[in-house]
Formats: structure tokens, C-alpha cells, sequence
């Protein structure tokens, strides 16, 4: 659709910043079967659920490996410790990204050292990445934003292990293979709101890592391999036997709703909506499955207060990167991250979800369209 005919629209109906009720609609009977399947096992803990859903996932993800834990936090800080990050080591990490990315660090007895993104695509570069790099640097982590993909291969060859934080981008592909398998490890966060998500709090470890894996599981349940004996010092960290038995059962649709979040971006791109603002760009060979579409405009405060006027959802995520945050002062890197500043007051993220229409993408870009001539005039 050309920009002159988005423009001609009004919105007659609201548009939700996330629609998680609709794809879950036609799955409600499977999943109260679910429920009702591990209320009838009794078992609760690291049941046949988790252990079904592990193989399951990991077998999607291209991984030998995924190990259930209790949320997307607890992934990053047991990851790096089973990747033998520890007291003394320097850990790299974007600034701008969801905090938990650089607070599951100091746990480990690492330092976070932030480095810099690429503002079309979100995700960091190998120069950016290099850049930060210190003669104490034990990983890095690619934070796949917003369900794009950080390339990874390319920072690897920094020699550096890479661990995938790939919360915001399950069902997202690339020429050398799904979010997951990119890294030394990867992790997921299964939030409710997430391309994946459970119905209260989740999260995995993924890797093809045998040595990485043991030491994952062993770390998720107090450091233990046997519940006799504790080797070391660990958590308390375990995906929940009716979460597991949930995810399960959205797993097999994930590609599709990865397919509808692609097809909603694409409504986007043809209802002209760059033409107005500028639209985030995919990582060379990637296909996102987008979480969060999110867009830059100088006039950004001004657009949300038109969304909202018009009841379209919209927020702006990290007004505040991570190194500028009080917790974080100490870390704070001595030179500027450019990009991330710019991208921290320039975005906002738009209306996306698996079931997000063609005439809803057109609404939402009438009303940018009709701010933008206001501001013009």
C-alpha cells in the first residue's frame, strides 16, 4: 500500500502493544489437558514434563542440550558460571538491552564492561565488541534484541566464547541456524510476554556443550549432581513441572506465530511506514521473529503521546541504558557508547504480536503519519 493511502485512514479501533490471549485461544483445551496430566502425576519438581520439554526444545533450537531453569535471570547468571566465568574475569555486554542482561554478571564474581550497538539493527558488532575487550574479557554477551540476531560467528572469531542471550528472539532464523545455537550457550527467558512464553515465570540453558550442560544442571539444583552430595555453591533454579507441561504444548506452533510477528513487520515495510520513521533492520541473513517492532524517531515522545491519544499501544523499553543506572555507576565505561545513547531517546516500540493484522499495521501508520504533518506544519 502506498504512503498517500495509509495516510487517508483513521483508526477505529484500538491496537494492543501485545495480543498474548488470541494465540493461546485455540489451545486451551490442550493446555488445561496439560495442567490437568501433571496435577494427576503429582509430580511437580524435574518431572517427565521438564525432561520431555528439554529434549523438545532443544531439538528446535539445533542443540543437544537444554536445561530448564526458573527464569531468564537465573539462565545468564548459571550459564556464565557453567562457561567457567568467575571472580577476577571481565564479562562484556550491551548497555542497551533489558537490565537482568548485565545484573546476572556480578553474581558470578565478574565485571560487566558495556560495550556499544549498531543502531539499525540493535545488537552489537564485532567492532563494538572489540572495542571493550580487556586482557581479563572470559565471554561476551550477544543479546539478540527485540528478535533479531547479533553476529555472533563474527564475534567469536574474536576469540572470545559468546553466550546468546536469546530471550527477546525464540523462532527467529538465520543462514547458520536458529536462535540458541549461535553461541558457546544460549538462554531463553520464557515470560509471558515472550515469543515463548509460560504462564508465570520460566527460562532455559541451551547449549551442544556436554561439559557446559552438566554444569548447568548441577548449578540449577545447589550445586548438586545427586541431592546427596553439593559440590559447589548453586541455586535454587528449576522450570516448573506445569510450566514445562504449558510450553510444551505451544511449542509446535511456534514457527507459526514466529511467521505471523514476520508478516506483521512486513505490514509495516508496505503500509509505509519508513517512510515516517525509521524501521529496524535485519542482521545480515537473519530472519527475525520479531518480539518488540521497534522504531526510531527524534520526535519520538511525540508520536507515543499520538499513539496513545489514539488507544495504539506503544513504549519506550531503555530510556535509561544499563551503565547509566544507579546499580550499575561502578561499571560504567569511561568513554561514550554513542549509538546507544541515541538509541535509548530516539525508540519506541509499536504494536506486535503473531496476530497483529495488515489494517492494524495501516492504522498505527496513519497516525504517524498524521504527527509527522502536524510537526511539519
Amino acid at each position: 500500500m502506498s504512503g498517500n493511502a495509509c495516510s487517508s485512514l483513521r483508526p477505529t479501533l484500538p491496537v494492543p502493544l501485545f495480543d498474548t490471549s488470541s494465540p493461546f485461544a485455540a489451545l486451551r483445551p490442550q493446555i488445561d489437558a496439560a495442567i490437568a496430566r501433571v496435577l494427576d502425576s503429582e509430580r511437580y519438581i524435574l518431572g517427565p514434563e521438564v525432561t520431555a520439554f528439554e529434549q523438545e526444545f532443544a531439538t528446535y533450537c539445533g542443540a543437544r542440550h537444554a536445561i530448564g531453569v526458573a527464569n531468564g535471570t537465573d539462565a545468564l547468571t548459571i550459564a556464565l558460571r557453567a562457561m567457567g566465568v568467575g571472580p577476577g574475569d571481565d564479562v562484556v555486554v550491551p548497555s542497551f538491552t533489558f537490565y537482568s542482561s548485565a545484573e546476572a554478571i556480578p553474581p558470578t564474581g565478574a565485571r560487566p564492561v558495556f560495550c556499544d550497538i549498531d543502531l539499525d539493527t540493535f545488537c552489537i558488532t564485532p567492532e563494538t565488541v572489540k572495542a571493550a575487550l580487556t586482557p581479563r574479557t572470559k565471554a561476551v554477551i550477544a543479546v539478540d534484541l527485540f528478535g533479531n540476531l547479533a553476529p555472533i560467528a563474527k564475534i567469536e572469531a574474536l576469540g572470545v566464547p559468546v553466550l546468546e542471550d536469546a530471550a527477546q528472539a525464540a523462532g527467529t532464523t538465520s543462514t547458520r541456524g536458529r536462535s540458541g545455537s549461535l553461541g558457546t550457550a544460549a538462554t531463553f527467558s520464557f515470560f509471558p510476554s515472550k515469543n515463548l512464553g509460560c504462564f508465570g515465570d520460566g527460562g532455559a540453558i541451551v547449549t551442544s556443550d556436554d561439559q557446559i550442560a552438566e554444569r548447568a544442571r548441577m548449578l540449577r539444583f545447589h550445586g548438586s549432581r545427586d541431592k546427596v552430595m553439593f559440590e559447589q555453591v548453586g541455586y535454587n533454579s528449576r522450570l516448573d513441572e506445569l510450566q514445562a507441561a504449558i510450553l510444551r504444548v505451544q511449542l509446535p506452533h511456534l514457527d507459526e506465530w514466529a511467521a505471523g510477528r514476520r508478516a506483521a513487520g512486513a505490514a509495516y515495510e508496505a503500509a509505509g511506514l519508513g517512510e515516517v520513521v525509521a524501521l529496524p533492520r535485519p542482521t545480515d541473513g537473519v530472519v527475525p521473529a520479531w518480539h518488540l517492532f521497534v522504531v526510531r524517531s527524534e520526535r519520538a515522545d511525540e508520536l507515543a503521546e499520538a499513539l496513545n491519544a489514539e488507544g495504539i499501544g506503544n513504549k519506550a523499553y531503555y530510556r535509561t541504558p544499563i551503565h547509566r543506572q544507579p546499580a550499575m555507576q561502578s561499571f560504567a565505561p569511561e568513554s561514550d557508547l554513542s549509538a546507544t545513547d541515541e538509541a535509548a531517546r530516539t525508540h519506541l516500540a509499536i504494536p506486535m504480536s503473531p496476530v497483529l493484522t495488515a489494517e492494524q499495521a495501516r492504522e498505527v501508520c496513519a497516525v504517524a503519519r498524521r504527527q509527522l504533518r502536524q510537526v511539519a506544519a
